[in-house]
């Protein structure tokens, strides 16, 4: 077990390397952006948002995970070409009609959307944009089960790094606000696509199966509510503050329009700022869902999965809190004065990206047994606890409502998807190892919040915050007794190897090397060609 986990971590970090890279560079730009764009160009791009997020869930049909569920049934190459065709064919006659229907409604949707006019053109890019794109999971998805995570990695930073750059020279440099966004965006999807030609062509073949067709549906077709639901409540929360925020008190809509779109703008960077957790919660996606298929047949398959999610509840409770307390030195830091609101959504959007981790980890019976119609029964349930906790909130509380919204939405989902999973794949989870993790998360939080002054700058505020909390929470878990005896073990051998060498006297024939440092090494992982995982094991399927 311990040889999977290390092989899912390793898969995991050269996932997440590209995603955190291109992260702190747009980190690092954030206080130039700021300058440029103002709240009400962020609460349209949180906007703009949502829309791409549903389109994506319709342009797809559910057939991307059907592919990769599929694609482990294959037999042989002429198999997979047949299913990556028949896919491909379908997406394309069926959202190219989609495509242009969207594109002919875009004014009327753009102005009931925003409640102000001029924004048809961006909506109509990211339409087109969310079409292109939509056709990338094909050669992506056989580069997860081909375990190429590095070949993946570096196309997705490559990406994102060029979008990055464009964005930067179309907004900063040539002032088009957020249509640079949008059309960044949109330029580099076109040159992205030509370079993923490489591995369409193997797969892309002028064959069409109607019976392949159809067993693609019934597996994803249910996951497209489910995928809307997901969306409802990763969104809803800015739709409704645009609906809601500032109604009753008599102002011309234009007006009560332009104040909502300010409030989004500030509520999407606290957002923003905490679903950065979400890039390890990317990255892991992107592993366990080929690593949980590729081991699900074996015997201590439902251990290993156990073991996995308490270690990934470990790492997603130390962000939440390291994140939450230097929430407010942090926004201070990075934005402008008219911004600082954000730093209060922060520490419940966070806690709500903790329980779309539990979810990820727990609800994964379900793609195991091919039982999906019950997600679109948890996400419904848990979508309209977004919508009803929002519309009750929002106007009594504001932003902080739609956080708290977020919040109990996510709660749901992981409890009903988690319920269900159960039923069809039970695995014994460490419910005592997982609440020592959860209670370490909220002392070291509440201490970091508490003790530490908050008369110090930003910048000292935040590295004695997040001190706090990265020594505190191991430390704490250490004590609870949160780690069993192996893993002391290994803990106080990896201890032990930051400990000074001890210098002895060098014998009188040896010669000193001038400037040479001495001290210790830590050896690293065996470092393994992308395609030396999972291979076999596909084959022998």
């Amino acid at each position: 077990m311990r040889q999977k986990i290390q092989q899912l971590t390793r898969s995991l970090t050269i996932y997440g390397i590209g995603d955190v890279a291109t992260t702190i560079v747009s980190f690092l730009l954030l206080p130039v952006y700021v300058r440029y764009l103002s709240p009400s160009d962020y609460g349209i791009i949180a906007l703009l948002l949502t829309v791409e997020v549903a389109a994506k869930i319709l342009f797809r049909w559910g057939v991307d995970a059907s592919f990769m569920r599929l694609y482990y049934d294959c037999r042989d190459q002429r198999a997979r070409q047949l299913l990556a065709s028949t896919i491909f064919f379908f997406l394309l006659g069926v959202n190219g009609v989609l495509l242009t229907l969207g594109l002919l409604a875009a004014p009327v949707v753009a102005d009931h959307l925003f409640g102000v006019p001029g924004q048809a053109l961006v909506l109509r890019l990211v339409l087109i944009n969310t079409f292109v794109i939509g056709f990338y999971f094909i050669p992506f998805h056989v580069l997860r089960i081909e375990d190429k995570s590095r070949q993946f990695s570096l196309l997705t930073f490559s990406r994102s790094a060029a979008t990055l750059v464009l964005r930067l020279a179309l907004v900063v440099v040539a002032h088009l606000g957020v249509l640079g966004v949008v059309l960044a965006d949109l330029l580099v999807s076109a040159g992205f696509t030509l370079v993923l030609l490489r591995w369409f062509v193997p797969l892309i073949r002028p064959v069409f199966s109607r019976e392949v067709l159809g067993a693609a549906l019934r597996f994803g077709l249910p996951r497209i509510p489910h995928g809307l639901a997901q969306q409802v409540m990763a969104i809803s929360d800015r739709y409704l503050l645009n609906r809601l925020l500032w109604t009753g008190l008599g102002m011309p809509e234009r007006e009560r329009s332009a104040a909502a779109l300010r409030d989004i703008g500030v509520y999407s960077i606290g957002a923003s700022f905490a679903l950065a957790m979400k890039l390890f919660l990317s990255a892991f996606e992107y592993a366990w869902a080929p690593f949980y298929f590729a081991t699900m047949k074996e015997a201590n398959a439902a251990r290993t999965f156990s073991a996995v999610t308490t270690y990934g509840l470990a790492v997603l409770l130390l962000l939440a809190a390291g994140l939450s307390a230097i929430a407010q030195d942090l926004v201070r830091l990075m934005t402008e004065p008219q911004f600082y609101g954000a730093a209060r959504v922060i520490p419940w959007v966070a806690a709500g990206v903790v329980f779309q981790g539990v979810y990820l980890l727990t609800s994964i019976g379900l793609n195991i047994t091919k039982r999906t119609e019950y997600y679109p029964v948890s996400t419904t349930v848990a979508a309209a606890v977004s919508i009803g906790a929002n519309v009750l909130l929002i106007p009594r509380f504001g932003m902080i409502g739609a956080a708290w919204s977020n919040l109990a939405a996510y709660a749901v989902l992981a409890a009903t998807a988690m319920w269900f999973s159960q039923r069809f794949y039970p695995i014994r989870y460490e419910w005592g190892r997982i609440a020592r993790l959860a209670g370490a998360a909220a002392l070291v939080y509440a201490f970091a919040v508490l003790v530490v002054p908050t008369s110090l700058t930003p910048a000292l505020g935040l590295l004695a915050r997040g001190s706090v909390v990265s020594a505190g929470f191991p430390l704490l878990l250490y004590v609870s007794g949160f780690f069993s005896a192996a893993e002391r073990t290994r803990l106080r051998g990896l201890a032990r190897s930051f400990r000074p060498v001890r210098v002895v006297e060098a014998p009188s024939e040896t010669v000193e090397l001038a400037g040479e440092l001495v001290g210790s090494t830590m050896p690293g992982p065996e470092v393994e060609s992308p395609d030396s995982h999972g291979q076999d094991a596909h084959r022998e399927r």
